[in-house]
């Protein structure tokens, strides 16, 4: 039996990815801003922790 518990974080990222980009491409105003929320879209969880990390370093 094959083990698929990968699969179950695969679909909740790909959630999460296609989430962020309807937040962030809501948030852009020009050209280069919505290339960049298809990047922040991509990389979310970076940026999520990064933004963590930040306010609780002050």
């Amino acid at each position: 039996m094959a083990d698929r518990s990968g699969a179950t974080g695969g679909a909740i990222y790909g959630l999460g990815m296609i989430g962020a980009w309807f937040y962030f491409w809501q948030q852009a105003d020009g050209f280069w801003e919505y290339v960049w929320a298809v990047v922040q879209g991509i990389f979310w969880p970076a940026f999520m922790v990064y933004q963590g990390f930040q306010a609780l370093g002050g």
